[in-house]
């Protein structure tokens, strides 16, 4: 016999000794602790906002579930259920801070009316760039922010997945001045959709899988969803010909699962670590695959799908940028938390976005330059 299965077997096998003893010692009690092995087992029904093995955003979150169960030997089980199989896309929230489920995965922008303050820890309009979004949540103080938050609604929310910046959409029109946005019907959720519409468009909030039905009835005249990876998958050309870049309203999307606050503060704080863990390290893998996959993509969209790619010019970009302020004063007057997370978030921009403009941007640029 391995002295490995030896060890494992004398394990049991004295855990179940113990067990004896403690019977044998205390036969008029009716409570008898269980074994370990079953009262440590943790079982987690997570709702998403995502269709089922949609590219990215999909197959993250249902590698994530599946990853945290591989750790544990099973010890930890997640049922994940995609967008509509369990609730609405956009009925996970209040089905995890009523407690019916345990977790969900989703864009926390998506909860923008419940509070503004939601909107920060995903993306807001001219707001952080991945690694600025990292540095503020880790070392910041916006999760400590997100906390917060996120406690007034009875959840506790992990960081897991990145998009990276996101294409400005697709539109069935040339976009040259913020004029050509007026009466525009377009999906765009999140503080970007209030920037639209004070442009005088008409935004939108649909999930994923009710878009492209959307944009080829022209209910909508136009859409952004992600970035070319993702909006090849979803056809967008087969209704719009023009792709902008970049997005103004989604730097860096980070995504989250969020816990129900009493079922998070249940669970011992060493499994608590572990699922930060894993989090983190699904965060870590879904921008490296948004980043090997859009480039690829960019190029069959314009060689297969004769798509017309434009890039935003500074007259449109001027217009954002007056529409992004209206918001953020309106935002800043809603509460003192939601004053506290955009100023929050405006130092990291300012502090770690100088030093990436410096330091990364800077490189890329002469990089580029020197290589043709």
């Amino acid at each position: 016999m391995k002295r490995r299965d030896f060890i494992a077997k004398g394990g049991i096998v004295g855990a179940g000794v113990v067990g004896v003893a403690a019977l044998s010692g205390c036969e008029d009690k009716k409570e008898v602790a269980a074994p370990a092995i079953v009262a440590d087992r943790v079982e987690i029904a997570m709702v998403s906002t995502w269709p089922r093995d949609f590219p990215g955003l999909g197959t993250g979150a249902q590698r994530f579930a599946q990853r945290l169960s591989d750790v544990t030997d099973g010890r930890i089980q997640v049922t994940y259920y995609a967008a509509g199989e369990r609730v609405g896309a956009f009925d996970s929230f209040d089905e995890v801070a009523s407690g019916n489920a345990q977790a969900y995965h989703a864009a926390d922008y998506y909860w923008k009316g419940k509070h503004p303050g939601w909107a920060y820890f995903t993306a807001v309009p001219f707001g952080l760039t991945y690694p600025e979004m990292k540095a503020w949540l880790h070392w910041m103080g916006g999760q400590e922010l997100h906390d917060e938050l996120a406690g007034e609604f009875g959840l506790k929310c992990v960081p897991m997945g990145n998009t990276g910046v996101q294409w400005g959409g697709w539109f069935n029109k040339e976009i040259n001045s913020g004029e050509d946005l007026k009466g525009l019907k377009m999906r765009i959720p999140g503080l970007g959709g209030d920037v639209m519409a004070k442009l005088g468009a008409s935004p939108v909030s649909l999930p994923g899988g009710q878009i492209y039905e959307n944009l080829v009835s022209g209910a909508i005249d136009a859409t952004e969803w992600v970035g070319p990876w993702n909006d090849e998958a979803m056809k967008f050309y087969e209704a719009a010909k023009y792709y902008y870049f970049p997005g103004m309203h989604e730097p860096a999307s980070q995504l989250h699962t969020g816990f129900n606050a009493s079922f998070w503060s249940g669970l011992s704080k060493s499994d608590q670590a572990l699922i930060e863990a894993v989090a983190q390290g699904e965060d870590n893998n879904f921008m490296a695959e948004y980043n090997a996959k859009n480039g690829a993509a960019l190029e069959r969209l314009v060689k297969d799908q004769g798509v017309v790619v434009k890039e935003f010019n500074d007259d449109v970009y001027a217009a954002f940028k007056r529409g992004s302020d209206e918001v953020y004063e309106e935002v800043q007057a809603h509460s003192a938390l939601a004053k506290k997370i955009h100023e929050s978030m405006v130092n990291a921009r300012k502090t770690v976005g100088d030093y990436v403009q410096l330091n990364d941007v800077a490189y890329t640029n002469k990089r580029n330059a020197a290589l043709g």
